[in-house]
C-alpha cells in the first residue's frame, strides 16, 4: 500500500530516513555530503534541470531536516527550490474573444483593463489590485486568477513573493500549520525537524535506565499507517526504544471535562487545543485573547501529568501537527514537552531501523475515551464538551458550538464575534480543513481518515470520559 500521498512527501521522507540512520550509527557528520549523492546518485536528474541542482537542494532539506535552518519559524522556505511557479494575478488567456460588451473594462475601476489591435483584453499589473471583478463579468471565463499552490494555500496571507520570484513567509503572522508544506508541488516550503534531538534522548537512555522516554501519540494515528495495523504501529514505536507509548487523546479527556466547567464559569469560550488556532487568535484578533480557553492542549496537559509523577521523564509528542513543534517552545509548554515529531517523520525512523510492522506481533493502545479520540477530526472536541456536562450533570447548560473547519471558517466566526454578530457561545476552531486529521504531517490525507478515526473512537474501551481519566486518579 502506498505510504504517501505524493512524491515531494517522499522526497522529504527519504532525506529524514537517511539522516535518521546515520544518528543512530553516530555517523551523520562524517556523511553530510554523501546522503545528497545516495538519494539524487545521477547521473540524469530525475526531479530538476541537473543532478547538481537536485542535490543542492537535497542538502538545504539536509539542514532543515538536522533541526537547522535560516529564521526561527518551524516553516521554512528553501529559496533555490522554490524557481518554477509561474507569476501570480488575474491573467487574460486565449478563451478572450475580443467581444463588444467590453464588460471588464466598465467593471475596472482602476483603469487596467486595455485592448490590442485584436480587440482583445489586457491587464496592465501596474493599475491591477487583483480585486477579481474583471473575471466575474466576462461571459467567457476568459479572465483566471493564477495563485502560486503556497499562497492559495495560505488562507492568512502570511506567504508573499520576493523580486527575485521566491516565495517568503511572513514570521509574524504565520501559525505554522503547514498547509502550505502539504500543498508546495515542488517541495519548497518544509518544516524544521527535531528527529536528530529524539534519537539522542533515547540513545542516551541507555534503554531507559537512566531516564524513561514517553511517546505521546496524538489520536489522528488511528488514520494513519494503514498498511499495517495499529497495534502493530505501536509496537514499532516501542521497539525504536521508547518505554511505553501512551494516548494523547486521553489528555483530551482530561481537556473536554475542565474546559467544560470553564465554559460555564465564563459563559463563552474559543478551544485552545489547536495552537495553530491559538497564535491566529492572537495575531490577528488580540481583542479575543482574554476568551481563549485557560487550559493547555491535550498535548501539554497529559506531559505536565505525566512529569509531576516522573520528574526525570522525556516526552516526544508524535502527530500530525507542525504547529505543535512551534507550541514545544513557548515558555508554559517547554518545561513538559522535549520534542515534537510528525507521522512523517515517524515513518522515517522506523525505516531508519529497519522496522517492518507487518513482522510485528500487536501491542495494545488503549488510555483514552472514545471523545477523546475523536478530538482529532472537526466536531470532536465539541462533542466531547458536551458529553462531559452530561456526564458531570451540567447538561442544564446548553452548550452553542460553532465548529469551525479550516483557517477561513475559523476567521469568519473570530469575526463576527468581535462585531457581537456571533450566536455561538464556544468556537471550536481548527486551523487545517478537516482537523487533525487534515495536518501537514501526516502521511495520508482525504475524507476516508474522519471514518477511521471515528471507527478507532468505537474501539476505546472507555466510553465515557470520567471512566478514562478516573485511571489518573
Amino acid at each position: 500500500m502506498q505510504k504517501f500521498d505524493t512524491k515531494v512527501q517522499y522526497l522529504k521522507y527519504q532525506v529524514l530516513r537517511e539522516v535518521a540512520r546515520h544518528a543512530w550509527d553516530d555517523t551523520l557528520m562524517e556523511s553530510v555530503l554523501d546522503i545528497p549523492k545516495t538519494i539524487a546518485p545521477g547521473p540524469a536528474p530525475t526531479m530538476r534541470c541537473c543532478v547538481y541542482k537536485e542535490r543542492a537542494i537535497l542538502a538545504e532539506r539536509m539542514k532543515l531536516a538536522m533541526g537547522g535552518g535560516s529564521s526561527d519559524n518551524i516553516i521554512q522556505v528553501i529559496d533555490i527550490a522554490c524557481d518554477d511557479c509561474p507569476a501570480v494575478g488575474y491573467e487574460v488567456t486565449s478563451s478572450c474573444r475580443g467581444c463588444l460588451a467590453h464588460r471588464c473594462e466598465s467593471a475596472c475601476k482602476r483603469g487596467a483593463i486595455s485592448f490590442d489591435h485584436h480587440h482583445e483584453a489586457h491587464i496592465d499589473k501596474a493599475k491591477c489590485v487583483e480585486c477579481g471583478m474583471c473575471a466575474k463579468v466576462c461571459p467567457y471565463s476568459a479572465i483566471v486568477n493564477r495563485k502560486r499552490p503556497c499562497q492559495a494555500a495560505c488562507k492568512i496571507k502570511a506567504i508573499s513573493i520576493k523580486e527575485d520570484n521566491c516565495a517568503q513567509i511572513d514570521d509574524e503572522a504565520c501559525i505554522q500549520c503547514g498547509a502550505c508544506v502539504y500543498q508546495c508541488p515542488f517541495g519548497a516550503i518544509t518544516d524544521r525537524s527535531y528527529l536528530i534531538n529524539v534519537i539522542d534522548m533515547l540513545k542516551r537512555s541507555c534503554d531507559n535506565s537512566r531516564y524513561k522516554v514517553y511517546a505521546l501519540v496524538a489520536p489522528a494515528i488511528g488514520s494513519q499507517m494503514a498498511y499495517a495495523k495499529l497495534g502493530q504501529v505501536i509496537a514499532g514505536i516501542k521497539k525504536l526504544g521508547f518505554h511505553t507509548v501512551v494516548e494523547a487523546a486521553l489528555g483530551a479527556d482530561m481537556v473536554a471535562q475542565t474546559e467544560s466547567r470553564e465554559l460555564v464559569e465564563k459563559g463563552f469560550l474559543t478551544s485552545s487545543c489547536c495552537p495553530a488556532f491559538v497564535r491566529y487568535v492572537k495575531t490577528a484578533f488580540p481583542a479575543l485573547t482574554a476568551h481563549i480557553s485557560h487550559n493547555q492542549s491535550p498535548m501539554a496537559t497529559l506531559a505536565k501529568y505525566i512529569k509531576g509523577r516522573d520528574k526525570d521523564a522525556k516526552i516526544v509528542f508524535i502527530g500530525p501537527c507542525t504547529a505543535k513543534k512551534a507550541e514545544a517552545q513557548l515558555a508554559d509548554v517547554k518545561p513538559y514537552v522535549d520534542a515534537v515529531i510528525t507521522f512523517e517523520e515517524l515513518q522515517a525512523l522506523f525505516d531508519s531501523r529497519d522496522i517492518e510492522l507487518n513482522a510485528l506481533e500487536e501491542d495494545v493502545l488503549d488510555n483514552a475515551s472514545y471523545f477523546g479520540r475523536i478530538f482529532a477530526r472537526s466536531g470532536g472536541l465539541s462533542d466531547a464538551v458536551v458529553e462531559a456536562l452530561k456526564e458531570e450533570h451540567m447538561d442544564g447548560f446548553s452548550v452553542k458550538a460553532c465548529v469551525c473547519d479550516g483557517i477561513e471558517e475559523c476567521r469568519a466566526a473570530l469575526l463576527r464575534k468581535s462585531k457581537e454578530a456571533l450566536d455561538a457561545n464556544f468556537i471550536e476552531g481548527m486551523a487545517c480543513v478537516s482537523g487533525c486529521i487534515g495536518g501537514a504531517g501526516n502521511l495520508t490525507h482525504g475524507e476516508k481518515n474522519k471514518a477511521a478515526v471515528d471507527r478507532y473512537g468505537r474501539e476505546a474501551m472507555e466510553k465515557t470520559i470520567a471512566d478514562a481519566v478516573s485511571v489518573l486518579r
